[in-house]
């Protein structure tokens, strides 16, 4: 059992959002890398702006307000696109909590259109 659980709270405040997966890519038969089918898929997590301390710089480099922290139950991949009311956001660093909590924390960088 993990020492918190926030799953109940994740259920409580989630709100939808995209995400985008790409399959991995491969090279055909004429040398040309041909890039992954992306699917989007129907998730659901809790989408928050940034505290101060997250606003600081940190090893991705520094954030700026637009970008976001994510909690959700599921996985995403580094480098993944969301979209969220109409914004897109790349996934751009991973919280490690698993040892303590049962939620995924991910901060996400705003992306121009």
């Amino acid at each position: 059992m993990k020492q918190f659980e926030f799953a109940d709270l994740i259920e409580e405040f989630q709100v939808p959002f995209t995400y985008y997966e790409e399959a991995e890519g491969y090279w055909n038969d004429e040398g040309d890398y041909v890039k992954g089918e992306v699917t989007s898929i129907q998730m659901y997590g809790a989408i928050l702006p940034l505290s101060e301390d997250d606003l600081q710089y940190a090893e991705t480099g520094t954030y700026s307000v637009k970008d976001r922290k994510i909690y959700t139950t599921q996985p995403l991949k580094l480098n993944g696109i969301i979209e969220y009311k109409g914004e897109r956001f790349t996934i751009q660093n991973f919280k490690d909590y698993s040892d303590y909590a049962d939620v995924y924390v991910y901060l996400a960088r705003w992306r121009e259109k």
